[in-house]
């Protein structure tokens, strides 16, 4: 999710976040949603079992596509300017393990109660282009302020 929030092998670096989890139950993810979600089944078939957090890109129903880079719905580009750089492309060449052909190889349709989700790292970040789409079910709840480290802590913001 970098550079919206940091992760590192050493936790006294990592972003820690508070997670709403109360109001997913009243309604729905939107897309730019940062969520925390459990993993799902293609994850734990990969041997996945730790929480993931990711932005939400996809809404159910719609039509997603990945053309030159740059991620359609419903055939209109999808402006992701407010968190990811301009050189940032989204590809599936990230997407060594999990489904193969990726899920995003080709333009789907999500299915209901499910959302596609996409780390702000387009260039190494595992997500729903590799393995799929998190069903609502799944969703813990949404992520909305870094509590630690300290110098961070804040709301997080788009960029």
């Amino acid at each position: 999710m970098e550079p919206t929030l940091y992760g590192s092998p050493n936790l006294w670096e990592a972003d820690r976040v508070f997670v709403d989890k109360l109001s997913y139950r009243f309604q729905a993810p939107q897309r730019g949603d940062i969520v925390v979600f459990s993993p799902t089944k293609q994850l734990i078939l990969d041997g996945y079992n730790s929480d993931f957090i990711s932005r939400v890109v996809g809404l159910p129903k719609e039509k997603v596509e990945l053309k030159d880079g740059t991620i359609y719905i419903n055939n209109k580009p999808l402006n992701e300017d407010n968190y990811l750089s301009p050189s940032q492309r989204t590809s599936t060449d990230v997407c060594t393990s999990g489904l193969q052909p990726p899920f995003f190889s080709k333009p789907q349709t999500i299915p209901p109660n499910s959302y596609l989700v996409l780390g702000d790292n387009r260039r190494s970040s595992y997500d729903s282009r590799c393995w799929g789409v998190v069903e609502r079910n799944n969703m813990i709840g949404k992520a909305y302020k870094i509590f630690f480290p300290i110098n961070r802590a804040g709301s997080i913001s788009l960029q």
